[in-house]
Protein backbone atom coordinates (compact mmCIF):
# COMPACT_ATOMS: atom_id res chain seq x y z
CA UNK A 1 0.00 0.00 0.00
CA UNK A 2 2.90 2.35 0.75
CA UNK A 3 4.29 1.81 -2.76
CA UNK A 4 0.91 2.58 -4.38
CA UNK A 5 0.40 5.76 -2.33
CA UNK A 6 3.90 7.02 -3.11
CA UNK A 7 3.41 6.16 -6.80
CA UNK A 8 0.32 8.34 -7.24
CA UNK A 9 1.55 11.17 -5.03
CA UNK A 10 4.78 11.50 -7.00
CA UNK A 11 2.94 11.43 -10.34
CA UNK A 12 0.24 13.97 -9.62
CA UNK A 13 1.86 16.24 -7.05
CA UNK A 14 5.64 16.37 -7.46
CA UNK A 15 6.83 15.94 -11.00
CA UNK A 16 3.81 17.19 -12.92
CA UNK A 17 4.14 20.52 -11.12
CA UNK A 18 7.92 20.48 -11.64
CA UNK A 19 7.42 19.80 -15.34
CA UNK A 20 5.01 22.70 -15.72
CA UNK A 21 6.72 25.34 -13.60
CA UNK A 22 10.45 24.49 -13.49
CA UNK A 23 11.32 22.34 -16.49
CA UNK A 24 10.20 25.12 -18.82
CA UNK A 25 13.07 25.04 -21.31
CA UNK A 26 12.70 21.56 -22.78
CA UNK A 27 9.06 21.38 -21.70
CA UNK A 28 8.04 24.24 -24.01
CA UNK A 29 10.54 23.63 -26.80
CA UNK A 30 9.93 19.90 -27.36
CA UNK A 31 6.17 19.94 -26.77
CA UNK A 32 5.27 21.17 -30.27
CA UNK A 33 4.72 17.60 -31.50
CA UNK A 34 3.45 14.54 -29.67
CA UNK A 35 6.09 12.27 -31.22
CA UNK A 36 9.05 14.30 -29.92
CA UNK A 37 7.31 14.75 -26.57
CA UNK A 38 6.94 10.98 -26.24
CA UNK A 39 10.64 10.47 -27.03
CA UNK A 40 11.84 13.02 -24.50
CA UNK A 41 9.34 11.78 -21.91
CA UNK A 42 10.63 8.22 -22.27
CA UNK A 43 14.20 9.50 -21.83
CA UNK A 44 13.20 11.37 -18.67
CA UNK A 45 11.52 8.24 -17.24
CA UNK A 46 14.71 6.25 -17.85
CA UNK A 47 16.98 8.91 -16.34
CA UNK A 48 14.82 9.32 -13.22
CA UNK A 49 14.41 5.56 -12.78
CA UNK A 50 18.21 5.22 -12.65
CA UNK A 51 19.32 8.43 -10.93
CA UNK A 52 16.84 8.56 -8.03
CA UNK A 53 17.79 5.09 -6.65
CA UNK A 54 21.51 5.79 -7.23
CA UNK A 55 21.23 9.12 -5.45
CA UNK A 56 19.33 7.38 -2.64
CA UNK A 57 22.31 5.06 -2.16
CA UNK A 58 24.68 8.04 -2.18
CA UNK A 59 22.50 9.85 0.34
CA UNK A 60 22.17 6.87 2.67
CA UNK A 61 25.78 5.64 2.62
CA UNK A 62 27.77 8.80 1.92
CA UNK A 63 26.00 12.14 2.38
CA UNK A 64 23.85 11.92 5.51
CA UNK A 65 25.33 12.75 8.95
CA UNK A 66 26.96 9.58 10.26
CA UNK A 67 26.50 7.74 6.97
CA UNK A 68 30.21 6.87 6.81
CA UNK A 69 30.15 4.81 9.99
CA UNK A 70 30.43 1.70 7.82
CA UNK A 71 34.05 2.78 7.17
CA UNK A 72 34.82 2.83 10.88
CA UNK A 73 33.95 4.64 14.08
CA UNK A 74 36.42 7.44 13.32
CA UNK A 75 34.32 8.45 10.28
CA UNK A 76 30.92 8.38 12.02
CA UNK A 77 31.04 12.09 12.87
CA UNK A 78 31.63 13.24 9.28
CA UNK A 79 28.81 15.08 7.48
CA UNK A 80 29.14 15.34 3.70
CA UNK A 81 25.66 16.78 3.14
CA UNK A 82 27.14 19.89 1.51
CA UNK A 83 28.13 17.69 -1.46
CA UNK A 84 24.52 16.67 -2.22
CA UNK A 85 24.02 18.96 -5.21
CA UNK A 86 27.38 18.12 -6.77
CA UNK A 87 26.93 14.36 -6.36
CA UNK A 88 23.32 14.36 -7.57
CA UNK A 89 24.11 16.45 -10.66
CA UNK A 90 27.15 14.28 -11.48
CA UNK A 91 24.98 11.15 -11.37
CA UNK A 92 22.31 12.78 -13.54
CA UNK A 93 24.85 14.04 -16.10
CA UNK A 94 26.36 10.55 -16.40
CA UNK A 95 22.99 8.92 -17.04
CA UNK A 96 22.00 11.61 -19.56
CA UNK A 97 25.17 10.96 -21.53
CA UNK A 98 24.29 7.27 -21.59
CA UNK A 99 20.75 8.05 -22.84
CA UNK A 100 22.14 10.36 -25.52
CA UNK A 101 24.48 7.65 -26.81
CA UNK A 102 21.69 5.04 -26.90
CA UNK A 103 19.18 7.35 -28.66
CA UNK A 104 21.75 8.45 -31.24
CA UNK A 105 22.65 4.80 -31.93
CA UNK A 106 19.17 3.30 -32.25
CA UNK A 107 16.97 6.27 -33.28
CA UNK A 108 18.89 8.94 -35.22
CA UNK A 109 15.66 10.63 -36.35
CA UNK A 110 14.50 11.11 -32.76
CA UNK A 111 17.99 12.27 -31.78
CA UNK A 112 17.93 14.93 -34.52
CA UNK A 113 14.41 16.08 -33.62
CA UNK A 114 15.28 16.45 -29.92
CA UNK A 115 18.47 18.33 -30.76
CA UNK A 116 20.13 20.22 -27.94
CA UNK A 117 17.26 19.54 -25.55
CA UNK A 118 18.27 15.92 -24.97
CA UNK A 119 21.59 16.79 -23.25
CA UNK A 120 19.76 19.63 -21.47
CA UNK A 121 17.99 16.94 -19.41
CA UNK A 122 21.14 17.01 -17.27
CA UNK A 123 20.29 20.51 -16.05
CA UNK A 124 16.52 20.09 -16.07
CA UNK A 125 15.11 21.20 -12.71
CA UNK A 126 12.54 18.39 -12.79
CA UNK A 127 15.30 15.75 -12.93
CA UNK A 128 17.24 17.23 -10.03
CA UNK A 129 13.94 17.86 -8.25
CA UNK A 130 13.19 14.14 -8.25
CA UNK A 131 16.36 13.42 -6.24
CA UNK A 132 15.86 16.41 -3.93
CA UNK A 133 12.24 15.42 -3.24
CA UNK A 134 13.43 11.89 -2.53
CA UNK A 135 15.90 13.30 -0.01
CA UNK A 136 13.40 15.67 1.64
CA UNK A 137 10.70 12.98 1.89
CA UNK A 138 13.23 10.74 3.68
CA UNK A 139 12.32 7.67 1.64
CA UNK A 140 13.29 4.65 3.68
CA UNK A 141 14.10 1.82 1.26
CA UNK A 142 15.77 1.31 -2.10
CA UNK A 143 12.54 -0.16 -3.50
CA UNK A 144 10.58 2.96 -2.58
CA UNK A 145 13.28 5.11 -4.16
CA UNK A 146 13.03 3.12 -7.40
CA UNK A 147 9.23 3.43 -7.28
CA UNK A 148 9.52 7.16 -6.71
CA UNK A 149 11.94 7.64 -9.61
CA UNK A 150 9.77 5.73 -12.10
CA UNK A 151 6.52 7.39 -11.02
CA UNK A 152 8.13 10.85 -11.10
CA UNK A 153 9.23 10.18 -14.66
CA UNK A 154 5.73 9.08 -15.57
CA UNK A 155 4.38 12.31 -14.11
CA UNK A 156 6.75 14.38 -16.26
CA UNK A 157 5.89 12.25 -19.28
CA UNK A 158 2.14 12.80 -18.81
CA UNK A 159 2.61 16.53 -18.37
CA UNK A 160 4.64 17.05 -21.55
CA UNK A 161 2.38 14.67 -23.49
CA UNK A 162 -0.69 16.64 -22.41
CA UNK A 163 0.74 20.02 -23.43
CA UNK A 164 1.97 18.59 -26.75
CA UNK A 165 -1.49 17.23 -27.57
CA UNK A 166 -3.10 20.55 -26.68
CA UNK A 167 -0.60 22.52 -28.77
CA UNK A 168 -1.20 20.28 -31.79
CA UNK A 169 -4.95 20.84 -31.50
CA UNK A 170 -4.71 24.56 -30.83
CA UNK A 171 -2.64 25.04 -33.97
CA UNK A 172 -5.86 24.82 -35.98
CA UNK A 173 -7.92 26.94 -33.58
CA UNK A 174 -8.85 30.59 -33.95
CA UNK A 175 -6.46 32.04 -31.38
CA UNK A 176 -6.28 35.87 -31.14
CA UNK A 177 -3.21 37.18 -32.93
CA UNK A 178 -1.47 38.68 -29.83
CA UNK A 179 -1.70 35.33 -28.02
CA UNK A 180 -0.47 33.03 -30.77
CA UNK A 181 2.66 31.02 -30.10
CA UNK A 182 4.17 31.22 -26.64
CA UNK A 183 1.42 33.51 -25.33
CA UNK A 184 -1.37 30.94 -25.42
CA UNK A 185 1.14 28.23 -24.44
CA UNK A 186 2.02 30.03 -21.21
CA UNK A 187 -1.67 30.49 -20.41
CA UNK A 188 -2.36 26.78 -20.95
CA UNK A 189 0.73 25.88 -18.92
CA UNK A 190 -0.46 27.98 -15.98
CA UNK A 191 -3.92 26.41 -16.08
CA UNK A 192 -2.36 22.94 -16.21
CA UNK A 193 -0.18 23.79 -13.21
CA UNK A 194 -3.20 24.89 -11.19
CA UNK A 195 -5.01 21.70 -12.18
CA UNK A 196 -2.10 19.49 -11.11
CA UNK A 197 -1.79 21.30 -7.77
CA UNK A 198 -5.45 20.51 -7.06
CA UNK A 199 -4.53 16.81 -6.90
CA UNK A 200 -2.62 17.57 -3.70
CA UNK A 201 -5.78 17.93 -1.64
CA UNK A 202 -7.35 14.84 -3.19
CA UNK A 203 -4.40 12.58 -2.36
CA UNK A 204 -3.36 14.00 1.02
CA UNK A 205 -6.60 15.34 2.50
CA UNK A 206 -7.51 12.19 4.47
CA UNK A 207 -4.15 11.44 6.08
CA UNK A 208 -4.93 12.79 9.53
CA UNK A 209 -7.22 10.73 11.69
CA UNK A 210 -10.10 12.49 13.30
CA UNK A 211 -10.34 12.72 17.08
CA UNK A 212 -12.80 10.39 18.79
CA UNK A 213 -16.17 11.97 19.45
CA UNK A 214 -17.37 9.73 22.29
CA UNK A 215 -16.83 12.28 25.05
CA UNK A 216 -18.78 15.15 23.43
CA UNK A 217 -21.68 12.78 22.77
CA UNK A 218 -21.64 11.69 26.42
CA UNK A 219 -21.75 15.34 27.49
CA UNK A 220 -24.74 15.99 25.22
CA UNK A 221 -26.58 12.99 26.66
CA UNK A 222 -25.87 14.22 30.22
CA UNK A 223 -27.21 17.69 29.40
CA UNK A 224 -30.34 16.20 27.82
CA UNK A 225 -30.93 14.01 30.92
CA UNK A 226 -30.60 17.00 33.26
CA UNK A 227 -32.99 19.04 31.11
CA UNK A 228 -35.57 16.27 31.11
CA UNK A 229 -35.38 15.93 34.91
CA UNK A 230 -35.80 19.69 35.36
CA UNK A 231 -38.80 19.68 33.02
CA UNK A 232 -40.39 16.81 34.95
CA UNK A 233 -39.93 18.69 38.25
CA UNK A 234 -41.52 21.80 36.78
CA UNK A 235 -44.55 19.78 35.63
CA UNK A 236 -44.98 18.29 39.11
CA UNK A 237 -44.78 21.77 40.68
CA UNK A 238 -47.47 23.10 38.34
CA UNK A 239 -49.75 20.15 39.14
Amino acid sequence: MEHVELFFKSIFIDNMVFAVFLGMCSYLAVSKKVTTAVGLGAAVIFVLAITVPLNWLLDQYLLQPGALKWLGSEYASLDLGFLSFIMFIATIATMVQLVEIVVEKFSPSLYNSLGIFLPLIAVNCAILGGSLFMQSREIETFGLALNYGISSGIGWFLAILAIAAIREKIRYSNVPAPLRGLGITFIITGLMGIGFLSFGGMLTGGDEEGEPTTEPRAEVQTIQTEDSKEMANNIKTIE
